[in-house]
C-alpha cells in the first residue's frame, strides 16, 4: 500500500513541477502576504508538557494571518488558481457540487498566511536512536498559503502547503532552546530524525455551521460547526471528519479552530450581520476528530527515499478535546486538551497534549 502510494505521489508530483515551475509559486506567493486591510493574526502553541509527558507529538507552534472579505478581483494566479478549488461560481464542477453554498455566486473570500513547527520524540531522551517500537524522531517546518470561501452556513478553504523534513525543520534547535531556557534535559537522538524532505502538501476543508440555541442580545447561546477535510501530499495524505460546539455568554462572532493543525486560523468562518455587544465573552467547548490515514512522514518516513523508522502506522486516529475560552474586546485568548488514540501500533498508550491559542483581531469590521 505504501509503495503504491508512493508511484502516485511520484506522479502527480512530477506533473505538478512540470505544468508549475518554482519561480511561478515564488512569485505568486507574495500575493498572499499580509496586506493593511482587517484582519486576524493567531498563535498557537501544542506541548505535551500540560500533559506531564514529553515523547510522541511533544510540540507545536504556529503562527498565522488570515485577511478580512477581500475582492478577487485583486487576487493574483496562484490564489485564483486555489480558488477554482474553493466552491465558488468559477469552481470545477465537482466542487461547486460539494460546496454547501445556497447561492456560489454570493459568497465572501478571505485568504491567509501562515508558517508551522511541529516536533515528535520517543520517550527516553537519553537513547542516541530511537529504542525498538519507539516514536522516531521528526521536524518538520513549513509554510500555508490559503484561500477561503464562506456564506452564512459554509466555509470552504484550500490550503497549499511547502514544507521540509529533517535538519532544515530546525526542530532539535527549537527543542534545545526551550529545554535550555527551563532547565530540562535535552534529547540526544536528533541525529537519527527523519531526513530531509521537501514536502508539498494539498488540503480541502469544508465547514458547516451548527446553530443550537441562539439569542437576539447575545447571552447564553450554543453554536459550532461539523467539518471534514481531505489532505494529498507527501507530508500527509487524510481524510477527516469532526465537530466542535461552543457554549456560553456573548459568544464571539471570531471563530475557528482552537487547536493547531496545518489548516488551523482564528477568524470569522462563516457571513454574518451580528456585531459584538459586549467587550467580553467567557465560553467553553469540545469537540471530536476521526481521521483515515493513508500516509504520514513522520511514520512512515520519507517518500523519495528509503529509511525504515520502525513502527506501523495506524490507519485510523480519533481524538476528543474540551476547554475554554475568554474574549476582551479585540483579543481571543482559548486552552483546550487532546485526548489522542494510538497513532502506530506501538505506541503503549493514549497521548494527551494542552493547545493555547491567542488571536487579535485587527482593524475594524
Amino acid at each position: 500500500m505504501i509503495n503504491a502510494f508512493r508511484d502516485t505521489f511520484r506522479a502527480v508530483a512530477g506533473l505538478f513541477l512540470l505544468v508549475v515551475t518554482p519561480s511561478l509559486v515564488l512569485a505568486q506567493a507574495f500575493n498572499f502576504l499580509p496586506d493593511r486591510g482587517t484582519a486576524y493574526l493567531s498563535f498557537y502553541l501544542d506541548n505535551d508538557l500540560f500533559g506531564g509527558s514529553d515523547q510522541d507529538y511533544t510540540n507545536g507552534a504556529r503562527l498565522s494571518w488570515i485577511s478580512g472579505a477581500r475582492d478577487p478581483e485583486e487576487f493574483g494566479p496562484l490564489q485564483n488558481g486555489l480558488r477554482k478549488l474553493s466552491g465558488d461560481a468559477d469552481s470545477l464542477r465537482i466542487f461547486r457540487a460539494l460546496s454547501g453554498f445556497d447561492d456560489p455566486k454570493e459568497v465572501e473570500y478571505n485568504y491567509g498566511f501562515s508558517i508551522t513547527q511541529l516536533m515528535f520524540t520517543p520517550e527516553d531522551p537519553d537513547a542516541l536512536e530511537p529504542p525498538p517500537g519507539g516514536r522516531p524522531y521528526a521536524g518538520w517546518l513549513g509554510i500555508s498559503l490559503s484561500i477561503h470561501t464562506k456564506d452564512p452556513h459554509a466555509q470552504n478553504s484550500v490550503d497549499l502547503a511547502l514544507g521540509t523534513t529533517g535538519k532544515r525543520a530546525y526542530a532539535k534547535q527549537t527543542q534545545d532552546f526551550v529545554h535550555d531556557i527551563r532547565g530540562i534535559d535535552k534529547f540526544k537522538g536528533w541525529d537519527s530524525q527523519i531526513p530531509s524532505e521537501p514536502t508539498l502538501n494539498i488540503y480541502y476543508t469544508q465547514k458547516r455551521r451548527l446553530t443550537f440555541l441562539e439569542t437576539e442580545r447575545g447571552d447564553f447561546a450554543i453554536d459550532g460547526f461539523g467539518e471534514w477535510r481531505f489532505a494529498f501530499g507527501n507530508f500527509r495524505s487524510d481524510a477527516d471528519v469532526g465537530a466542535l460546539i461552543r457554549f456560553g455568554w456573548n459568544l464571539p462572532v471570531d471563530f475557528s479552530d482552537p487547536r493547531l493543525l496545518v489548516t488551523a486560523y482564528s477568524h470569522q468562518p462563516f457571513k454574518t450581520g451580528r456585531r459584538q455587544e459586549s467587550d467580553w465573552s467567557l465560553y467553553g467547548l469540545a469537540g471530536a476528530l476521526g481521521a483515515a490515514v493513508a500516509h504520514d512522514i513522520t511514520l512512515d518516513g520519507p517518500v523519495f527515499e528509503h529509511f525504515d523508522t520502525g513502527v506501523k502506522r495506524e490507519p485510523l486516529v480519533g481524538e476528543i478535546y474540551a476547554g475554554f475560552g475568554i474574549r476582551y474586546r479585540r483579543i481571543v485568548f482559548s486552552y483546550v486538551h487532546t485526548f489522542r488514540s494510538p497513532e502506530f501500533r506501538e505506541q503503549n498508550n493514549n497521548q494527551d497534549f494542552g493547545s493555547l491559542a491567542l488571536s487579535y483581531r485587527i482593524g475594524s469590521r
